[in-house]
């Protein structure tokens, strides 16, 4: 790796990799629309991000009447249905993606995606925006079982396992992403321009990237290389 002090450098999807909001929010407000449920705005959409589309439609249930008996599961299908028809018609890499990409690459760094997202719908997205063959490995929150999705550490562990071992960054955008990465051993990386709920600073993250113009500079520094 010529030196690289990071093998591996994993990525959460929403709001880290890819900005989602659009999608997912057009996908929750067509499910609400099904109870006669008043959209939501994106921007209160935007924190309920991050522990998959379950959670995401219990929570759009809660900001907009309650969460009657029975209706995240019965919603759920229809959720998934419609995301998934128009899962990349407005969703877009955030500015510098690719081009991180492609500098790790050539470092000889593997990358891989760990999201909540199930395996499926990430892969789905991924493929969609031509990214998917980038990731020696993709992770969703069903792969390892709902119960070891992010804040667990497994999926990091189970990242690592699959890329080969050695030293390992994960980059994210929530408290889930942070806490994963500290658990597991692995330095955190904070995209201060991803789906935030809180201050960036109370997040703990070792590290805040601002753009992913930064990336591969302060992985860098933080082995010395140069």
């Amino acid at each position: 790796m010529n030196g690289f002090p990071f093998a591996i450098v994993g990525f959460d999807l929403d709001g880290t990799l890819v900005d989602t909001l659009g999608d997912l929010a057009a996908a929750v407000n067509h499910t609400l629309a099904t109870m006669d449920r008043a959209p939501l705005a994106e921007d209160a959409v935007r924190p309920m991000i991050g522990r998959g589309a379950k959670h995401l439609l219990e929570e759009g249930l809660r900001a907009t009447g309650g969460v009657p008996d029975g209706a995240v599961d019965r919603l759920y299908p229809e959720l998934l249905r419609f995301y998934a028809a128009h899962i990349a018609v407005r969703s877009r890499p955030f500015p510098g993606v690719v081009d991180a990409l492609d500098r790790l690459d050539a470092l000889g760094v593997k990358t891989a995606v760990v999201t909540n997202k199930t395996e499926r719908l990430a892969r789905l997205l991924l493929s969609e925006l031509g990214l998917a063959g980038r990731f020696a490995t993709i992770i969703g929150g069903d792969t390892l079982g709902r119960a070891n999705a992010k804040p667990s550490p497994a999926p990091i562990h189970e990242m690592i396992t699959r890329c080969g071992g050695g030293r390992a960054a994960f980059v994210g955008d929530s408290i889930y992403d942070v806490t994963a990465a500290k658990c597991a051993g692995v330095t955190s990386i904070l995209v201060g321009f991803g789906f935030l709920d809180r201050p960036v600073e109370e997040y703990g993250a070792d590290h805040v990237i601002a753009h992913y113009d930064e990336l591969t500079g302060l992985l860098g520094d933080l082995g010395g290389y140069s």
